[in-house]
């Protein structure tokens, strides 16, 4: 019985150290090569002709405002106005009838001053892997900047990198680690099974035709 005990534990010990390998190789890895291509400063963020702006929900518990989105939403209006980008790109969720949030950011972008024959929705973006591929395979471009939480932006980032897309990120405000910690623990993981997506060559759920940006 002991002996069996010994085996269970041996087994667990390894398991434990290899799960801990993948998350500090996933982790840092998206780090040490996206470190340079992560903008705080606007003035320091080279000129893209599209902005992609990566999609979350609006209201959490209800009806109270994701600050997530909220800090996305004034990025990129920023970004636009300041004359970094010609174009923004929303790519979000629009799974079912009633929850559609490339509508709802568009919106929110011309209640900010964006032009509406500016704002390009990209509907099938469920993911950040699809929301990266699409921008090229769809809407044709090389070259991007990424609008998101700089964690969110370092993964969107490397993935562009890994699709041979030229990417850059723009940081919008992240929020409170109280208010943001599920998402940070989740952006762990996230980045692991990020790993193993690029490795196994995964595909957006969606492609479709070709839509031109201009």
């Amino acid at each position: 019985m002991r002996k069996r005990i010994k085996i269970f534990l041996k087994i667990a010990c390894m398991i434990a150290v290899v799960v801990t390998a993948l998350i500090l190789f996933s982790y840092y890895s998206v780090e040490l090569r996206t470190r340079s291509r992560v903008y705080d400063n606007i003035d320091e963020l080279p000129h893209n002709k599209v902005g992609l702006v990566l999609g979350t929900t609006k209201y959490i518990y209800g009806n109270t405002l994701n600050p997530y989105y909220v800090n996305r939403i004034d990025a990129a209006a920023r970004l636009f106005l300041k004359g970094k980008v010609d174009y923004l790109l929303v790519s979000g969720d629009n799974g079912q009838v009633e929850y559609n949030e490339p509508i709802k950011m568009k919106q929110d972008l011309i209640e900010k001053g964006i032009p509406e024959d500016k704002v390009f929705l990209d509907y099938a973006g469920f993911r950040t892997l699809d929301s990266i591929v699409r921008s090229r395979e769809i809407f044709g471009q090389e070259k991007i900047t990424v609008i998101s939480q700089e964690f969110h932006n370092e993964r969107a980032v490397f993935i562009a990198l890994s699709k041979d897309i030229d990417a850059v990120g723009y940081n919008a405000m992240d929020v409170n680690c109280k208010a943001g910690f599920k998402t940070n623990v989740r952006e762990i993981f996230a980045r692991v099974k990020m790993m193993f997506d690029l490795a196994l060559g995964i595909q957006p759920k969606f492609l479709g035709e070709r839509i031109t940006i201009e």
